[in-house]
């Protein structure tokens, strides 16, 4: 896939565990996971504007897109 999630760069930048990430987001632990590992299909801007928040970034610091034929 060409849309890559650095979800684990934020955290490991924010020295934050998904666990508490997910206690302030208010989402599963299992739905982030599934965001981390980049499995995720779609993300809601509400979701993303949550984390942004909490982490105190950018959507493109979650986000990234990198062309295939890199």
């Amino acid at each position: 896939m060409a849309i890559i999630v650095n979800l684990d760069v934020m955290l490991a930048k924010r020295k934050m565990r998904l666990n508490e990430l997910s206690d302030r987001v208010g989402i599963t632990l299992s739905n982030l996971s599934i965001l981390k590992q980049g499995k995720a299909k779609a993300v809601r801007l509400s979701t993303l504007d949550s984390i942004c928040k909490v982490l105190e970034c950018q959507p493109g610091d979650i986000l990234e897109y990198r062309d295939v034929a890199e």
